[in-house]
């Protein structure tokens, strides 16, 4: 995962300030040749700012147009009020730059002014032209058009909430202070912070009717397996295990009340990493792929090829991996396995160390709740099913695992909720 969580812009620089209601009511001033004047307009300005010189003053002078309330005064007046109800200018959006992928959420309002238009600086308007107007942005950037929310409402204020993500992340560090990108502004935010934040709101306002959170029932049975709702009205203690291109697990008591128990550095990243010097695969979905018509048996030592079958005496079943790629040390069965049984074992091998340690924290903090987010999971039912059955197995049944619909989105929604201050 990234090491935080950037938010929307606070403030941007590039339209009228506002101005004071007695420079609103009295006339302009004349200039020598007895002709009235137009004040200049001061433009919003922050620490953070960049320099205004007299070629940007002059842009800024705004005329009142006959009859109509959209000239500057409106404009002042739209600005102190969003500023009174502490809700910043559009656009709204939250961005979580991880180790694999880059994931932004975007609040397109509905409901949205002509006042509200014209406060946007011009290079704003592009972003959000651009963001609503395409599905795919270069190679790898996607917008996830079936997981947008419907007639969403952040501070009284009805949208559509969309999600895009981008692979081929190039993050050399995170900057020490806020970074201003053009008017952008961002705010560096606290990625596990965001992230709980992220899953315990989306959960509580579901998903276009629907139940945000499901487990599955029978995972082990490709015939009889079903993916259905779960109600996680009470979700405390609960246990995340969130999937990046890493791995942390955090017991969650509170909204307020988390600790971090562990984490590895064996997750998505691992996975895609090994699948490309093995198989010479070049995309996520491609190892996937690869996998799904993979035989991992043949690549793994199970518990049956040491002792024959069970291991009865301390409960270890024969289908059970010994030695993950311990088959790999015999010549001739490196030789008879193809790149698809190098992907699934791969993927089992991910998953299962996953399983097995979120299972060991469960216990350690007596959490029976568990629940697996995160960029890894998208469209990787394989992986789902695997973890979701070694857990009810290995755990006789009393824990369950539970996914979310929106995976790996969650800290972009938190960075997005951290913008507009919503508890």
């Amino acid at each position: 995962m990234g090491t935080g969580r950037l938010g929307a812009p606070m403030e941007h620089h590039g339209r009228a300030a506002a101005t004071s209601d007695s420079s609103a009511r009295e006339p302009a001033p004349r200039g020598p040749d007895g002709r009235r004047r137009e004040p200049l307009r001061r433009r919003a300005s922050s620490a953070s700012a960049p320099a205004v010189g007299a070629s940007a003053s002059a842009d800024s002078v705004r005329r009142e147009r006959p009859c109509s309330y959209s000239g500057a005064t409106s404009v002042s007046r739209q600005r102190v009020e969003s500023l009174r109800k502490k809700r910043p200018l559009f656009p709204w959006f939250g961005l979580d730059i991880g180790g694999t992928l880059v994931k932004l959420v975007y609040f397109e309002p509905k409901d949205i002014t002509a006042e509200e238009e014209e406060e946007e600086v011009e290079s704003l308007k592009s972003i959000r032209k651009y963001l609503t107007s395409n599905v795919a942005y270069g190679s790898t950037g996607i917008r996830d058009v079936h997981l947008e929310l419907k007639d969403l409402t952040l501070c009284g204020r009805k949208a559509l909430n969309r999600v895009f993500r981008k692979a081929d992340v190039r993050v050399l560090a995170a900057p020490a202070t806020c970074p201003q990108i053009g008017d952008l502004q961002l705010c560096k935010l606290d990625e596990l912070d965001c992230l709980v934040k992220g899953i315990l709101y989306i959960d509580s306002v579901g998903f276009n009717g629907r139940s945000q959170c499901y487990y599955f029932e029978n995972p082990a049975d490709s015939e009889k397996c079903q993916k259905l709702p779960f109600d996680l009205k009470n979700p405390y203690p609960l246990l995340l295990v969130n999937i990046g291109s890493g791995v942390s697990i955090l017991a969650v008591y509170s909204k307020d009340n988390y600790k971090r128990v562990t984490g590895t550095s064996l997750g998505g990243g691992t996975f895609f990493g090994l699948c490309c010097l093995l198989t010479g695969c070049t995309t996520f979905e491609e190892a996937l792929e690869m996998a799904s018509r993979g035989d991992s048996t043949k690549v793994d030592k199970l518990v049956r090829d040491i002792y024959g079958g069970d291991y009865e005496r301390f409960g270890l079943p024969g289908w059970a991996v010994a030695s993950s790629f311990g088959n790999m040390m015999s010549k001739e069965k490196r030789e008879a396995v193809s790149k698809e049984d190098l992907a699934r074992a791969t993927l089992i091998t991910i998953t299962n160390n996953i399983g097995s340690i979120a299972r060991m924290c469960a216990l350690n903090e007596n959490i029976n709740q568990v629940i697996f987010v995160g960029n890894f999971l998208r469209i990787n039912t394989i992986a789902m099913r695997l973890l979701a059955y070694a857990l009810d197995y290995w755990s006789k049944g009393q824990l369950k695992a539970l996914f979310s619909e929106h995976e790996g989105y969650f800290g972009a929604v938190g960075a997005l909720l951290e913008l507009l201050k919503i508890p």
